[in-house]
């Protein structure tokens, strides 16, 4: 249940990682008379270099959300097809032995389509929601990155048990809330069982479910650093810094989708 962009990965591995061959006595002198080198020179993957690929797949997912967002009043039958295909890149992308920066630039730009047109649909029946959704985005993410950053908060083998446990319960309620919606249950709400009041409340199960799903979402975006660094303790090929930009791009796309329904589903 752990991402699969790194855990399908053995450059991720703390028990390995990608072959790589061990230099002689005099390889290794040379390298430490060398001045410092960048991840270019090195051909490794570096944290900033990952950095750097990542923005570059988020410009592309914004890009794609600013064209599924224009054309989805012409053209609205669109952002399905690029959720399919975003899909389909997305597997591609996990089952491939080696990451390809094409293939993942793609499955971006797929998804920001997509994004752009399921947040035009939310926006259009509750003004200012996806605002909302972006902004509490970019502030779980910071908040989580700046705590990773500081050493306060890590991944644990009890925490992430626990984490995997939740996901489980996740999927498998998932499935049969979308069952139950497509075959009309739940009093025919738009939302399903999440759409549902806790008996003897006026709270939505959608926001009780919705908050447990921001926090796991923050902890799989630690457990996404914690992969990349042990990408680079691995001294795993440059290339792999693109596994890790597609690995943060899925969490956070979860994360925003489940925030803007989470936010719908309270001014429903």
């Amino acid at each position: 249940m752990a991402n699969p962009a790194f855990s399908r990965n053995a450059a991720f591995s703390e028990k390995g990682g990608v072959a790589v061959a061990t230099p002689t006595a005099e390889e290794l002198a040379a390298h430490y008379n060398q001045p410092s080198a960048n991840a270019v020179e090195t051909d490794r993957m570096t944290v900033e270099d990952t950095i750097v690929k990542s923005v570059v797949s988020f410009v592309i997912l914004l890009a794609g959300a600013a064209i599924g967002w224009m054309t989805y009043p012409t053209i609205p039958w669109l952002w399905g097809v690029a959720a399919l295909v975003g899909f389909v890149l997305a597997l591609v992308n996990i089952f491939k032995r080696e990451p390809s920066a094409p293939l993942i630039l793609a499955y971006a730009a797929a998804q920001g389509v997509f994004i752009g047109g399921f947040s035009l649909l939310f926006e259009t029946i509750y003004p200012g929601i996806v605002v909302q959704a972006v902004v509490a985005t970019l502030v779980v993410v910071g908040v989580t990155l700046a705590l990773f950053a500081s050493g306060k908060i890590r991944a644990s083998k009890k925490a992430t048990k626990v984490f995997l446990v939740a996901m489980v319960g996740y999927l498998v309620f998932s499935l049969v809330n979308l069952f139950i919606m497509m075959f009309g249950g739940a009093n025919g709400n738009p939302f399903g069982l999440r759409g549902e009041d806790i008996p003897g409340t006026s709270i939505p199960w959608g926001i009780v479910i919705g908050i447990l799903v921001v926090i796991m979402a923050a902890y799989s975006l630690v457990l996404d650093f914690d992969a990349i660094q042990q990408g680079v303790r691995n001294r795993a090929p440059r290339k792999y810094g693109w596994s890790g930009a597609f690995g943060i791009m899925v969490t956070v796309i979860w994360l925003y989708t489940e925030l803007l329904r989470m936010f719908a589903i309270a001014r429903n």
